[in-house]
């Protein structure tokens, strides 16, 4: 099948597949970082993950309108401002569902994914009666636009590099958030042994609170990265949910380094056989690739150890 290509072409549309498969990567870890802080931390299975990055999704395309409506000059900056409101948006409803819901089901994992699978239903008609069951797309300011040339045949898209560098900066966020702030000790103490943890004096019940609307919160940012490479709809978030999950179980729950690591390897490994056959088939031989990796190794690419 590469008679018809030169080496130089090879080596082109496999740097090509490669940068397809950094701007997956980014998408999965944006989306991932926040499902491993709330299962890591809490054992909650969320299932309406997706329908929160698709939330950050909406914030920023009606951000994106009312720049266009009522201050063009300003539209080449709104997309900064989109993500803060999606990151709020996201994480309050994220609180607010801890609160009404989550809170009353922990140490009952398989209740919480019956109950978030019910929430992501509804949170999905709620947008298709708000927003209209079309699927609608983001405007890009004029600096996203267009292509970047690195050689006279490979060309990366601007806004996939953006979403790269987003990525990167929410991950050393996230990192020094959960390693180096007193509110991060306080998360990685309970999820040691939240017994002790609230022995000491730590409101776990406020911690769980702010964990889960963080993870919504990451996802809701997730969303507005998501406007820059496909189109929003309701059931949008579905498409990534399991993707996410697996991401998650591959590299390890509670494990930062083990979510970037799987992001990595599940992206890159699909991009590339995406080249050789279809992307369904891409799809189901890395899965089948990543199941038999649990199966050796269970815990993942990195385990973290819990105190009972």
């Amino acid at each position: 099948m590469f008679g018809d290509y030169s080496l130089g072409d090879l080596g082109s549309i496999f740097v090509m597949q490669g940068f397809a498969g950094l701007i997956l990567f980014s998408v999965y870890v944006l989306m991932a970082l926040g499902l491993a802080i709330i299962f890591g931390q809490m054992g909650v299975i969320n299932m309406a993950h997706g329908e929160f990055m698709i939330l950050g999704a909406y914030v920023t395309w009606m951000t994106s309108n009312l720049f266009q409506a009522y201050m063009p000059g300003l539209f080449g900056g709104y997309f900064f401002l989109a993500m803060i409101l999606a990151f709020l948006a996201s994480g309050a409803l994220g609180m607010l569902v801890e609160w009404v819901l989550i809170r009353h089901l922990y140490k009952r994992p398989l209740d919480t994914l019956l109950a978030t699978w019910g929430l992501s239903l509804m949170l999905q008609q709620a947008y298709r009666s708000v927003f209209g069951a079309r699927e609608v797309g983001v405007e890009l300011p004029q600096w996203m636009l267009g292509s970047l040339q690195v050689t006279s045949s490979i060309e990366v898209p601007i806004n996939g590099v953006f979403v790269m560098c987003l990525t990167v900066l929410i991950t050393i966020v996230v990192a020094y958030v959960m390693f180096k702030s007193r509110w991060g000790r306080q998360v990685r103490a309970v999820v040691q042994n939240r017994i002790m943890a609230g022995a000491v004096g730590i409101n776990t019940e406020k911690v769980d609170r702010y964990t889960f609307g963080l993870g919504c919160g990451i996802a809701g940012v997730a969303g507005s990265a998501f406007t820059m490479i496909g189109s929003t709809g309701p059931t949008s978030g579905q498409l990534y949910i399991v993707d996410t999950f697996l991401v998650v179980v591959f590299g390890g729950a509670a494990s930062l380094l083990g979510t970037i690591a799987s992001a990595f390897s599940i992206s890159q490994t699909q991009s590339t056989l995406e080249f050789f056959m279809s992307g369904s088939m891409a799809k189901v031989l890395t899965l089948l690739a990543v199941v038999g990796i649990l199966m050796l190794r269970p815990q993942g690419l990195f385990a973290l150890k819990v105190r009972k």
